[in-house]
Protein backbone atom coordinates (compact mmCIF):
# COMPACT_ATOMS: atom_id res chain seq x y z
CA UNK A 1 0.00 0.00 0.00
CA UNK A 2 2.90 2.35 0.73
CA UNK A 3 4.29 2.04 -2.79
CA UNK A 4 0.85 2.77 -4.28
CA UNK A 5 0.67 5.94 -2.19
CA UNK A 6 4.24 6.83 -3.21
CA UNK A 7 3.27 6.41 -6.90
CA UNK A 8 0.21 8.61 -6.42
CA UNK A 9 2.44 11.22 -4.81
CA UNK A 10 4.83 11.16 -7.79
CA UNK A 11 1.94 11.66 -10.20
CA UNK A 12 0.49 14.47 -8.11
CA UNK A 13 3.88 16.18 -7.78
CA UNK A 14 4.37 16.02 -11.54
CA UNK A 15 0.90 17.41 -12.19
CA UNK A 16 1.68 20.42 -9.99
CA UNK A 17 5.30 20.99 -11.10
CA UNK A 18 5.21 19.98 -14.79
CA UNK A 19 3.63 23.11 -16.27
CA UNK A 20 6.47 25.49 -17.05
CA UNK A 21 5.85 28.72 -15.22
CA UNK A 22 8.13 31.40 -13.79
CA UNK A 23 9.85 28.97 -11.41
CA UNK A 24 10.51 26.46 -14.19
CA UNK A 25 11.88 29.19 -16.43
CA UNK A 26 14.10 30.42 -13.60
CA UNK A 27 15.49 26.90 -13.15
CA UNK A 28 16.10 26.59 -16.90
CA UNK A 29 17.82 29.98 -17.02
CA UNK A 30 20.07 29.13 -14.10
CA UNK A 31 20.97 25.82 -15.69
CA UNK A 32 21.96 27.50 -18.93
CA UNK A 33 23.77 30.41 -17.27
CA UNK A 34 25.41 28.72 -14.28
CA UNK A 35 25.59 25.04 -15.09
CA UNK A 36 23.69 21.87 -14.36
CA UNK A 37 24.44 21.74 -10.64
CA UNK A 38 23.11 25.26 -10.07
CA UNK A 39 19.98 24.44 -12.05
CA UNK A 40 19.56 21.20 -10.11
CA UNK A 41 19.81 23.04 -6.78
CA UNK A 42 17.23 25.56 -8.00
CA UNK A 43 14.88 22.71 -8.93
CA UNK A 44 15.55 21.06 -5.59
CA UNK A 45 14.45 24.27 -3.86
CA UNK A 46 11.16 24.20 -5.78
CA UNK A 47 10.67 20.50 -5.03
CA UNK A 48 11.29 21.09 -1.33
CA UNK A 49 8.70 23.86 -1.23
CA UNK A 50 6.23 21.57 -3.03
CA UNK A 51 6.96 18.86 -0.45
CA UNK A 52 6.31 21.33 2.39
CA UNK A 53 2.97 22.26 0.84
CA UNK A 54 2.28 18.58 0.22
CA UNK A 55 2.88 17.93 3.93
CA UNK A 56 0.48 20.68 4.85
CA UNK A 57 -2.20 19.23 2.58
CA UNK A 58 -1.56 15.55 3.36
CA UNK A 59 -1.38 15.92 7.12
CA UNK A 60 -4.32 18.32 7.15
CA UNK A 61 -2.67 21.21 8.93
CA UNK A 62 -5.60 23.53 8.40
CA UNK A 63 -4.23 26.24 10.68
CA UNK A 64 -1.12 26.64 8.53
CA UNK A 65 -2.97 26.38 5.23
CA UNK A 66 -5.58 28.86 6.49
CA UNK A 67 -2.82 31.30 7.49
CA UNK A 68 -1.17 30.98 4.07
CA UNK A 69 -4.47 31.60 2.31
CA UNK A 70 -5.20 34.61 4.55
CA UNK A 71 -1.73 36.07 3.88
CA UNK A 72 -1.74 35.39 0.15
CA UNK A 73 -1.73 39.10 -0.76
CA UNK A 74 1.43 39.73 1.27
CA UNK A 75 3.03 36.55 -0.05
CA UNK A 76 2.17 37.49 -3.63
CA UNK A 77 3.58 40.98 -3.17
CA UNK A 78 6.80 39.54 -1.73
CA UNK A 79 7.03 36.97 -4.52
CA UNK A 80 6.34 39.60 -7.17
CA UNK A 81 8.96 41.93 -5.74
CA UNK A 82 11.46 39.08 -5.68
CA UNK A 83 10.66 38.22 -9.32
CA UNK A 84 11.14 41.88 -10.27
CA UNK A 85 14.49 41.88 -8.47
CA UNK A 86 15.56 38.69 -10.28
CA UNK A 87 14.43 40.13 -13.60
CA UNK A 88 16.30 43.39 -13.02
CA UNK A 89 19.53 41.65 -11.99
CA UNK A 90 19.24 39.31 -14.97
CA UNK A 91 18.71 42.27 -17.29
CA UNK A 92 21.71 44.12 -15.82
CA UNK A 93 24.02 41.09 -15.92
CA UNK A 94 26.61 40.95 -18.64
CA UNK A 95 26.43 37.57 -20.38
CA UNK A 96 29.61 35.54 -20.29
CA UNK A 97 30.89 33.19 -22.93
CA UNK A 98 31.07 30.26 -20.54
CA UNK A 99 29.16 29.60 -17.36
CA UNK A 100 31.41 29.70 -14.33
CA UNK A 101 31.43 27.00 -11.71
CA UNK A 102 29.16 27.93 -8.83
CA UNK A 103 30.60 27.61 -5.35
CA UNK A 104 28.79 26.38 -2.26
CA UNK A 105 27.45 29.86 -1.54
CA UNK A 106 26.04 30.04 -5.05
CA UNK A 107 24.41 26.62 -4.74
CA UNK A 108 22.88 27.46 -1.36
CA UNK A 109 21.63 30.73 -2.80
CA UNK A 110 20.15 28.95 -5.81
CA UNK A 111 18.35 26.48 -3.55
CA UNK A 112 17.19 29.05 -0.99
CA UNK A 113 15.96 31.67 -3.42
CA UNK A 114 13.79 29.25 -5.39
CA UNK A 115 12.53 27.63 -2.19
CA UNK A 116 11.44 31.01 -0.80
CA UNK A 117 10.00 32.12 -4.12
CA UNK A 118 7.95 28.92 -4.43
CA UNK A 119 6.77 29.19 -0.82
CA UNK A 120 5.37 32.67 -1.55
CA UNK A 121 2.81 31.12 -3.91
CA UNK A 122 -0.20 30.17 -1.75
CA UNK A 123 -1.99 28.79 -4.79
CA UNK A 124 0.28 25.75 -4.56
CA UNK A 125 -1.28 24.68 -1.25
CA UNK A 126 -4.73 25.16 -2.73
CA UNK A 127 -3.74 23.06 -5.75
CA UNK A 128 -2.47 20.24 -3.56
CA UNK A 129 -5.51 20.38 -1.29
CA UNK A 130 -7.92 20.36 -4.24
CA UNK A 131 -6.18 17.48 -5.99
CA UNK A 132 -5.83 15.47 -2.77
CA UNK A 133 -9.49 15.98 -1.94
CA UNK A 134 -10.73 15.39 -5.47
CA UNK A 135 -8.90 12.11 -5.87
CA UNK A 136 -9.36 11.03 -2.27
CA UNK A 137 -5.62 10.73 -1.92
CA UNK A 138 -5.37 12.96 1.12
CA UNK A 139 -7.67 10.69 3.08
CA UNK A 140 -5.10 8.34 4.53
CA UNK A 141 -7.36 7.51 7.44
CA UNK A 142 -4.99 9.10 9.92
CA UNK A 143 -2.19 6.81 8.79
CA UNK A 144 0.88 9.01 9.00
CA UNK A 145 3.05 6.42 7.26
CA UNK A 146 0.85 6.53 4.15
CA UNK A 147 0.83 10.34 4.27
CA UNK A 148 4.64 10.31 4.53
CA UNK A 149 4.95 8.07 1.46
CA UNK A 150 2.56 10.38 -0.38
CA UNK A 151 4.69 13.43 0.43
CA UNK A 152 7.90 11.58 -0.49
CA UNK A 153 6.35 10.88 -3.87
CA UNK A 154 5.40 14.54 -4.32
CA UNK A 155 8.99 15.55 -3.52
CA UNK A 156 10.37 12.99 -5.97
Amino acid sequence: MEMVMFGKGVLLGLSIAAPVGPIGLLCIRRTLANGMLNGFMSGLGAATADAVYGCIAAFGITVVSGFLVEQQLVLRLFGGAFLLYLGFTTYQAIPSAAAGAAGNKGLAGAYGSVFILTMTNPMTILSFAAIFAGLGVGTTGGDHILATFLVMGVFT
